[in-house]
């Protein structure tokens, strides 16, 4: 289970998310790490039931770091107000379809896909999309696609036509997509629930079929 304390920790990092607090507190942050990383665990075993491409993978594959990169960002607060872990095939540094969770107060989702993918990827998944378009859309019109995630995120998609196609084509609006994602949002009395571990894990398998899809664009 994912414990209170460790939601409650991170809304007071949110609340003074400086050094000196930080170091404070490291012994509530190691808690709620361990908490967290235990939890990723769980969910490794449980995904790679239905996803064997993961079943390698180690938390440490999966979680990103607390601290944040702030060299070229505006906000220069040290730290992230998140947990957060990629379940992909070639861990947090691939660029593979895969299932992400991140924990923080009211603001939990996970996610599934592919984000802001490098030019040869997102080429090889619109040239996919053009290829096997009525499989797409019959993967991401499934009732428990649906019932989840509803559409793909718009996020970062072109106003434009890509390069390349069209806009006469008749699939053009899914061509647009420089990112693959299917989100489902949380709250914090669902991420705390006794049964999370196992709802979370039906949430990731009703969108196996969508990064199998991407996967195969990519390889």
């Amino acid at each position: 289970m994912i414990n209170k304390s460790t939601i409650q920790f991170l809304a007071q990092l949110s609340k003074n998310n400086n050094k000196e607090w930080f170091d404070k507190n490291r012994p509530s942050y190691e808690m709620a790490k361990n908490n967290f990383k235990g939890f990723v665990e769980e969910l490794i075993l449980n995904v790679s039931k239905f996803d064997p491409s993961i079943k390698h993978l180690e938390a440490k594959d999966c979680i990103f770091r607390i601290n944040r990169d702030v060299r070229f960002s505006k906000n220069k607060d040290p730290y992230k107000n998140n947990f957060g872990a990629i379940l992909a095939p070639g861990g947090k540094k691939s660029f593979s379809a895969g299932y992400y969770f991140q924990l923080q107060p009211n603001a939990s989702f996970v996610a599934g896909g592919v984000w802001q993918p490098p030019s040869p990827q997102i080429n090889a998944i619109r040239q996919e999309i053009d290829y096997n378009a009525k499989e797409f859309k019959k993967i991401i019109g499934n009732k428990d696609f649906k019932k989840y995630f509803g559409e793909l995120s718009t996020e970062d998609k072109l106003k434009s036509v890509p390069k390349g196609y069209d806009k006469t084509h008749p699939e053009i609006e899914l061509l647009k997509y420089k990112s693959f994602i299917a989100v489902h949002h949380l709250k914090d009395k669902e991420v705390v629930a006794e049964a999370f571990l196992k709802n979370i894990t039906t949430v990731f398998k009703a969108m196996y079929s969508f990064n199998l899809f991407l996967r195969r664009a990519c390889d």
